[in-house]
């Protein structure tokens, strides 16, 4: 079992989205409310599924776009 990630976890949650979504060649593409269903479906995620919080979504995806 990973370690638990939560919102402010953006590098870690972004290695994680890498990983589950290999297929994705543009993280800058992906529209806010599906990175945050992305990220609220990770199995690490251990955080408020109910709350979408933008900054934390947006450095996330900076994050992931790095990466790739």
């Amino acid at each position: 079992m990973r370690d638990p990630v939560y919102w402010d976890d953006a590098y870690p949650i972004a290695l994680l989205l890498r990983e589950a979504h290999p297929d994705v060649t543009d993280p800058s593409l992906v529209e806010p409310a599906v990175l945050h269903a992305w990220v609220i479906a990770l199995d690490a995620f251990a955080d408020d599924r109910a709350t979408m919080p933008t900054e934390w979504l947006e450095q996330i995806l900076v994050e992931w776009v790095e990466l790739i």
